[in-house]
């Protein structure tokens, strides 16, 4: 029998299929409805917020008056953000880093550790019961984790306080002292994050040909030599796709700060995102001005993704 063509529809210019004929109501009725949606729910709120950043709405009330830029102005003066934003910069330089360098270990050892003589070629025994365990932390709520951490450093009846009593040690107030609240709150953002990077890595090392490996080892590479040198360009893609998520990730950090510490003791673990949710739902309830602390943040943020991406572009390498 030989081969059935598609239908075909006579047109100024020859024969089209009736397929590609109807291609636009197909196009029309699944897309425009989504992108009405997004449109509405979220590119109109992002507009209406450039909006009111420029007036004075206290928010519970039909009053607001344009006050211009006024709000701008007085976030340039305002030392309670810009020990906010001094917050989120160390939390943007410190957990893209920590988290991708902990996962990158993590998964060589899992997909390069191996037995002896071969290494890199077979993984550790158990690799997917690891990764299940690293992964666990990405199951569970946000909120979930910043109230089971928070027990975790209760000061008398935590965990982490009865091992530093144990081996005869005074336990600090982790979460009440405003020299160690701001790194138990960044050690947590690592913990929480650094078992899904795990798992990334791991695929992508997974997809990695074993001939490579195999050629490098022969070649006498240690392990550090074969991360540096061979997984680390190969899998540079995946990086810096991780790294752009984890910096929006540390410029926000909203949900883990304001659960924990809600920015004290004595704003020292104050964020953005805190920052502006006081502001507009605190005892003055100045909608207009944290407003303008969102589309600061909006364009802070824009603005990190974009370097990160062209920053760290760099030549493709491909494999086969």
């Amino acid at each position: 029998m030989g081969k059935r063509s598609a239908p075909t529809g006579r047109t100024p210019f020859g024969k089209v299929p009736l397929v590609r004929q109807g291609k636009w109501p197909l196009i029309v009725t699944f897309l425009v409805p989504p992108v009405l949606l997004y449109v509405f729910f979220v590119v109109s709120p992002y507009l209406q917020a450039f909006q009111i950043s420029t007036t004075d709405w206290l928010g519970y009330s039909a009053d607001a008056n344009q006050v211009g830029l006024a709000n701008f102005r007085s976030l340039w003066h305002d030392d309670y953000v810009w020990n906010a934003l001094k917050n989120n910069a160390i939390l943007l330089g410190l957990v893209p880093v920590l988290t991708i360098v902990l996962g990158l270990f993590f998964a060589s050892m899992l997909a390069l550790g191996g037995r002896k003589g071969r290494a890199g070629v077979t993984g550790v025994r158990g690799g997917a019961l690891y990764r299940t365990v690293y992964f666990f932390p990405q199951v569970l709520s946000v909120v979930i984790i910043a109230l089971l951490w928070k027990e975790v450093y209760h000061p008398n009846q935590g965990l982490l306080s009865g091992a530093v009593r144990a081996v005869g040690l005074p336990a600090p107030t982790w979460l009440g002292d405003p020299a160690t609240a701001f790194w138990c709150v960044l050690a947590v953002m690592v913990w929480s994050n650094v078992g899904f990077y795990v798992v990334l890595f791991g695929a992508a090392m997974s997809a990695v040909p074993k001939e490579i490996y195999e050629a490098v080892l022969l070649d006498g590479a240690s392990r550090f030599t074969t991360l540096r040198r061979v997984t680390l360009p190969l899998l540079w893609d995946t990086i810096q796709v991780a790294w752009v998520y984890l910096a929006i990730f540390a410029l926000d950090g909203f949900i883990l700060v304001q659960l924990m510490t809600n920015g004290g003791p004595n704003f020292s673990t104050d964020v953005i995102g805190v920052r502006m949710y006081d502001t507009a739902f605190g005892s003055e309830t100045k909608f207009g001005y944290a407003s303008a602390i969102g589309v600061v943040m909006f364009f802070l943020t824009l603005t990190v993704a974009v370097l990160s991406l062209r920053v760290g572009r760099r030549e493709r390498i491909e494999y086969s």
